[in-house]
């Protein structure tokens, strides 16, 4: 099997016979592979047993580009984690608070609903040890900006955190049988009861 690095390697060098548009290059096409690898490889065979070197393999890229980029196994299911979930996409804006915390609780619990992003987030979980995860730093961020964005709000964003976001997360990573359509909805009239 031709690794990604060496047909990369083997494509004539055009830089310096014309100048050409980078539209992201080998890192580009590298971490794009690696992603895809990680999230094959979790859904086929759990976090619990997936290694560098089966992703590298199935990335078609040495193990010692993974070790340099992310330097190690939980810090690259991490990463992949929290890219899932992208911090950068637009959110719920329709100027009532309580209607925007359940569109975005629906919007988490769907996006948790895949079986590849649960177990993602399952092992980002399990791999967070006693930092923040970067997936808990991006909800904080997003819960912080609705409460910011609300004249004189019920709720602080602390409290949606403690009481929207991770009853949803432990619902995904313990219990996620008992996610339905409803969840959403029942979680913010609990926060809010409790303002």
């Amino acid at each position: 099997m031709v690794g990604m690095e060496t047909q990369l390697a083997s494509t004539p060098d055009t830089a310096s016979t014309s100048p050409a548009k980078r539209t992201g290059g080998r890192s580009a096409l590298v971490l794009a592979a690696v992603r895809t690898a990680v999230e094959e490889l979790i859904k086929e065979r759990g976090p619990e047993r997936v290694t560098v070197p089966m992703i590298a393999e199935r990335a078609g890229v040495n193990p010692t580009s993974i070790y340099r980029r992310w330097g190690d196994l939980p810090t690259l299911i991490n990463e992949i984690a929290t890219y899932r979930l992208d911090p950068e996409r637009p959110l719920p804006q329709s100027g009532d608070l309580r209607g925007d915390l359940t569109a975005w609780a629906r919007e988490i619990i769907e996006h948790y609903s895949t079986a590849v992003n649960a177990a993602l987030l399952r092992a980002g979980a399990a791999t967070a040890g006693e930092s923040e995860s970067d997936c808990l730093r991006n909800r904080r961020a997003e819960a912080t900006m609705f409460v910011a964005r609300t004249p004189n709000p019920p709720v602080t964003a602390d409290q949606v955190i403690d009481h929207l976001v991770a009853p949803i997360i432990y619902r995904v990573i313990f219990l996620p049988w008992s996610i339905d359509g409803t969840t959403a909805d029942r979680l913010v009239a609990e926060l809010f009861d409790r303002a």
